[in-house]
């Protein structure tokens, strides 16, 4: 599939919405610039700041505890605590499941891809670096979802970042909720997946975009018209599958290339305080423009800091906040940490980068790394792995979005956001892939600022419960 590429806006004409609409310009021109710059702006030094920096707070005021909890977070994890009387709606891999139904997804094979072209490899080393104070992040905004739960007009217990934020912080604060579920009714459509999706069939077996669009929105509605426990089931079966499936596939084509580990790792590291020189191909890229793409890039595809995961395990059954908490903590690793670094690995390891300058991108780029190894497999094995993330990502950012529009219209009319949010996976399809990766980050954004205020500023009752629930358990 052809895509747009994003005007570059001049210094002097940023923030003027003249250049947007002057005569002349298409409309889609129009949108593409004018996403571009929003996105450009929303994701500033200050978000950056706020995200890492106020992870790493989070990081020092639970006492490192993704390194000391982690064990823990396993057991709980495979069932060793759970007791089903616990309230809440699903169990606690469930919950899990369903919140990396909507990170592990195509912006780990496509959004990978995209942050290393755009960034260099030194990118992919301040993604690893925002997924570990993510963990962090994601322990304390989660376990906030389930000590301020709320009872909805239905009897469920509803927990995610509108409702600590109007409970925990207080009704005066409800207009940042508000804030962020407006946000998140864009934020949470998933048009980037079927838009990523439709190019690799187009590109590998001559689908239409249209087809594509129409069928993602068929399957997906099929999926999300049974709730939030046919959601967690689809997730729990699909997840662990799609994610094992894939990752073997990065393993060989990585270990095929053995000898390249060592360079990878130096080149990862080296060029995310040195930036990445314009040569073979690639265009310069500076330290501040790795450390903002590998930023943001770690957020689409984690989701630490943003908000989404806490409306998923807010829905756990447990009577303990700590514990959910703890197993949210794991999303992070195992999507970034784990399932992007393999991608990098594959990327880096071949030719595809080079290969990359001349005109692929995204999942393309990628399959093009698989295929220097797997020939067709290769393909096949991409094309299979986005398929797969890409319809579990979509239904778990249906439940995202259907939330936020439930709180703010009730829950009675929730369904009617799956309508919009089926729909909009058809115009995902064929809307070019910059504008939706800048309108989605920008949204991203917004939703980050309320979240992560939330969460700094209710961070010591966290803190203080988290303590209280090891020294009971005696896990210290």
């Amino acid at each position: 599939m052809q895509h747009l590429k994003v005007p570059m806006v001049p210094d002097h004409q940023k923030g003027c919405l003249t250049p947007f609409f002057s005569p002349g310009v298409k409309i889609v021109d129009a949108i593409n610039r004018f996403s571009s710059v929003a996105a450009e702006y929303a994701w500033g030094i200050p978000l950056i700041l706020l995200v890492i920096g106020g992870g790493a707070y989070l990081m020092v005021v639970s006492r490192f505890i993704p390194f000391f909890g982690f064990r823990h977070a396993l057991d709980v994890l495979r069932g060793k605590w759970d007791n089903p009387n616990d309230p809440g709606q699903i169990s606690h891999l469930q919950a899990l499941s369903t919140a990396l139904s909507a990170t592990v997804g195509v912006s780990n094979i496509g959004g990978v891809a995209i942050a290393i072209t755009q960034g260099g490899p030194g990118a992919v080393f301040w993604m690893w670096m925002s997924a570990v104070v993510g963990m962090a992040t994601k322990f304390f905004t989660c376990t906030l979802a389930c000590m301020y739960r709320q009872v909805d007009e239905t009897g469920t217990l509803q927990g995610g970042p509108m409702y600590y934020i109007e409970v925990g912080l207080g009704r005066r604060w409800r207009p940042l909720a508000i804030f962020f579920s407006c946000c998140g009714l864009v934020g949470c459509l998933a048009m980037f997946q079927p838009n990523q999706l439709a190019e690799i069939l187009s590109a590998n077996y001559q689908v239409d975009t249209w087809v594509t669009g129409f069928t993602c929105a068929a399957i997906v509605a099929v999926v999300i018209g049974g709730g939030l426990k046919r959601i967690a089931r689809f997730s729990e079966r699909l997840v662990p599958l799609m994610c094992g499936l894939y990752v073997i596939g990065c393993l060989y084509v990585t270990l095929n290339n053995y000898q390249m580990i060592p360079n990878i790792f130096l080149r990862i590291v080296r060029e995310a305080f040195t930036g990445t020189a314009a040569a073979g191909g690639l265009t310069g890229v500076l330290v501040r423009q790795a450390i903002v793409i590998g930023v943001k890039r770690a957020a689409f595809s984690n989701e630490a800091g943003i908000g989404t995961a806490p409306m998923a395990h807010g829905a756990a059954k447990t009577h303990e906040p700590v514990r959910e908490g703890l197993v949210a903590m794991l999303g992070p690793f195992i999507d970034t940490i784990v399932v992007c670094s393999m991608t990098a690995f594959v990327i880096l390891s071949s030719d595809a980068l080079q290969i990359g300058a001349n005109g692929l991108e995204g999942v393309a780029l990628t399959s093009r790394a698989f295929e220097a190894v797997l020939g067709d497999g290769g393909k096949l094995l991409v094309t299979a792995s986005v398929a797969l993330f890409a319809i579990t990502t979509m239904v778990g950012y249906s439940y995202y979005g259907r939330k936020c529009f439930s709180y703010l219209f009730g829950q009675s009319r929730g369904h009617y956001y799956n309508y919009f949010f089926v729909a909009t996976l058809v115009l995902g399809a064929v809307w070019p892939v910059d504008t939706i990766i800048n309108i989605l980050d920008t949204a991203f954004a917004f939703m980050a600022l309320p979240n992560m205020i939330a969460a700094l500023l209710l961070a010591p009752r966290v803190a203080a419960a988290t303590r209280d629930y090891f020294s009971r358990y005696d896990l210290m």
